[in-house]
C-alpha cells in the first residue's frame, strides 16, 4: 500500500479544526459524542483523511465505553498499532496503515471472536453506507 503524505497545512485544508485534532495530533473526542457511537446502520467506515476502508459494520459492537467499538478491523493490514506512552498509562495506539491518522487504541478486553477492542474516534472516520463487507 502506497504511503500518503501531506503537510500539516495540507491536512488542515482538508479537515475541520476538531478532525485534524483528533486525526493529525493524537486528540480524542469526548465520550459519548461522537456521531458513531450509537450507530446501527450497515456499511463500511473509511479513513476520514484518505478513504480507506477500516472497519465493518458487522464488526462494530456496543462496548458501552462512549466510542464506536469494533473487534477487528476490515483488513488485517489496513490499520497499524504503536506503543502509546502518553497521559500516564502504556496503550496501544491505531492509526490508518496508508496515512498515519490516529484512529483511537485497541484493547484486549473485547468479544469473541478476537477479543480485541477497537475503541476508535468518530471523527476519525467516515461511514459509506453504500458499501456492505
Amino acid at each position: 500500500m502506497e504511503k500518503i503524505v501531506k503537510s500539516d497545512q495540507q491536512w488542515q485544508e482538508l479537515l475541520s479544526n476538531e478532525e485534524f485534532q483528533v486525526c493529525r495530533q493524537k486528540g480524542t473526542e469526548r465520550a459519548f459524542s461522537g456521531e458513531y457511537d450509537g450507530e446501527k446502520a450497515e456499511g463500511v467506515y473509511t479513513c476520514r483523511c484518505c478513504g480507506l476502508a477500516l472497519f465493518r459494520s458487522d464488526t462494530k459492537y456496543d462496548s458501552g465505553s462512549g466510542w464506536p467499538s469494533f473487534y477487528q478491523a476490515a483488513d488485517g493490514e489496513v490499520v497499524a498499532v504503536n506503543r502509546d506512552v502518553s497521559h500516564g498509562m502504556v496503550r496501544e495506539e491505531v492509526v490508518c496503515a496508508r496515512c498515519d491518522a490516529h484512529l483511537g487504541h485497541v484493547f484486549p478486553d473485547g468479544p469473541a471472536p478476537t477479543g480485541l477492542r477497537y475503541c476508535i474516534n468518530s471523527l476519525s472516520l467516515k461511514l459509506d453506507k453504500d458499501k456492505v463487507g
